[in-house]
């Protein structure tokens, strides 16, 4: 018992050394400081980020049904492509033809067929415009693959509207604010590209990181972007939604035969589309941000190596100062052992009082993310420990030379120091 208060005596007087070196040498102790809490900061937001982008991913794949698979003329590819077709046969696939909408339409185990395209545009009302913002054109089906909440008194468009290349459009609720303010906007007419369209809706947009936030945009029928934007049709692509009970991969053998059949291809040839699933966009999506992660995993790696030489220098600095205490410490009994344990306190003390200020400030940061974008940031527990220990970890490491300097020193030769 005697030995656990004497280690809480030394940790408690390692504490109050520290805190005083902090106060007597604040330019010093304050660089180290900040070099930690940096480092502690970027690891806080960044994983606060990544796991609100986490969420927002899974809420997208929920909102479109697990079995749900989207069926493009490109693969997703992150291979280097000189255009020959040892590296990217792929760019000679034809692009997806009305005719095939309609075959995989017709498939047995389908429960929705549904075209999408996007596009960007400008926006105009009166003296209010959009210079840039979102397009998202659909077949009348668009709103069953994901039925967006339609505000009282406006609609989607209709089969006929689509079939007729009717310009009709709905807007999300940032574009109708944005360019109608508090007025409303329904049966009102737009600019977009200089052609004419009526307002037929406004919808709460399910702001995400993947939809592209809580952005401006509008979505029309497919045939109107067609005909009159002149999108061209190679940038077409399907959503393709299996009945209740039918398996993805069912369907998606059933896609695959209908469109290779559609396309006259022979059993040796490969497949001149592409079939996307949700798994391989996790897939992708996991590849991009967690290289992504890895960056700033490393910068933040940066800061706390910039703290913990701040500690090395510190502390150098308190153990020459501090010299003939230390002699004196070992002339009344004091062992290696506990000279070199109080002087790690003091480096721990140091790091963890960045780490400390690092997470108060990551936790502001990750508030205001989460308040002004559509990424639901928070921290997660482990996150938020694994920036306590690495401080520490940053203090043992980095402390432990001018630690063990101290803890060598003699105590003859020490008294005798000025």
């Amino acid at each position: 018992m005697s030995n656990l208060s004497s280690r809480l005596y030394n940790l408690g007087e390692g504490v109050r050394i520290a805190l005083d070196a902090i106060i007597g040498n604040k330019v010093r102790a304050g660089l180290t400081i900040l070099g930690v809490a940096v480092g502690v900061f970027v690891v806080v937001v960044i994983s606060a980020a990544v796991h609100g982008i986490n969420m927002s991913v899974a809420k997208d794949f929920e909102s479109t049904g697990p079995t749900t698979f989207f069926v493009t003329r490109y693969p997703i590819v992150f291979e280097a492509c000189d255009g020959t077709d040892d590296t990217c046969a792929w760019l000679r696939n034809p692009p997806i033809s009305w005719g095939e909408v309609e075959t995989l339409s017709r498939l047995e185990n389908a429960a929705a067929v549904g075209v999408r395209m996007d596009w960007r545009g400008s926006y105009k009302y009166k003296d209010k415009s959009l210079p840039s913002a979102g397009i998202e054109a659909y077949t009348s089906n668009w709103a069953l693959f994901g039925a967006p909440e339609m505000q009282p008194g406006g609609r989607v468009f209709t089969e006929q509207e689509v079939r007729g290349a009717a310009r009709v459009v709905v807007l999300n609720t940032t574009a109708a604010e944005r360019l109608f303010g508090e007025s409303d906007p329904l049966d009102k007419n737009i600019a977009i590209d200089q052609v004419q369209f009526r307002v037929i809706g406004v919808y709460k947009d399910n702001a995400s990181f993947l939809s592209g936030g809580d952005s401006p945009k509008g979505v029309m029928p497919v045939t109107t972007l067609q005909r009159s934007l002149n999108v061209r049709r190679s940038d077409m692509g399907l959503v393709v939604k299996p009945r209740d009970g039918v398996a993805r991969d069912v369907m998606i053998d059933d896609v695959t035969a209908a469109m290779r059949a559609s396309r006259g291809l022979r059993p040796s040839q490969e497949s001149n589309f592409a079939i996307i699933t949700q798994d391989k966009l996790l897939e992708t999506y996991d590849a991009i941000f967690g290289m992504f992660f890895l960056v700033m995993i490393a910068l933040s790696a940066v800061g706390l190596i910039v703290g913990g030489v701040g500690v090395v220098a510190i502390m150098m600095i308190s153990v020459t100062e501090r010299t003939r205490e230390i002699g004196v410490r070992k002339a009344l009994g004091a062992t290696r052992a506990t000279i070199l344990f109080q002087f790690l306190v003091e480096a721990v003390t140091l790091t963890g009082i960045g780490a400390l200020i690092g997470l108060a400030f990551g936790w502001g940061a990750a508030y205001l993310l989460r308040s002004t974008t559509p990424i639901e940031a928070s921290i997660p527990p482990l996150a938020a420990l694994a920036a306590l220990g690495a401080s520490a970890v940053t203090g043992v490491l980095f402390g432990m030379i001018p630690a063990a300097r101290a803890s060598k020193l003699d105590p003859v030769e020490s008294l005798r120091h000025e």
